[in-house]
């Protein structure tokens, strides 16, 4: 048996959002996608790289494969698309906007 927690039902088009303070989505942040909208909860389709991933699973998962992410539930539509890598060398920037002259820190994986 597979439990699929409750996704919030307020958003009106389908959303992606990623639990990170960085840009750029990597592995070893253990980032968890959330598929959000208005559309049929527990119907949510998953797509890596444009194929076919998971049909009719949960709307909540930890992403263990590098990739690009969508998520379709229906009544809502197909989500923005998530990029998550998995590189041996990754730059990244705060997921908050910058303007010239902020200080920032940035971080470098390797």
């Amino acid at each position: 048996a597979v439990w699929c927690p409750l996704s919030p039902t307020n958003a009106q088009t389908t959303q992606l959002p990623v639990e990170s303070p960085w840009r750029l989505a990597v592995l070893w942040d253990r980032v968890t996608l959330t598929c959000q909208g208005s559309g049929t909860a527990g119907a949510t389709t998953w797509y890596r790289d444009r194929k076919l991933w998971r049909q009719e699973g949960c709307d909540r998962f930890t992403v263990t494969e590098s990739g690009t992410y969508t998520c379709d539930r229906p009544g809502s539509g197909i989500s923005p698309p998530v990029r998550v890598l998995n590189d041996q060398l990754v730059l990244q920037v705060p997921a908050r906007a910058l303007l010239e002259g902020n200080m920032v820190t940035l971080h470098c994986w390797g």
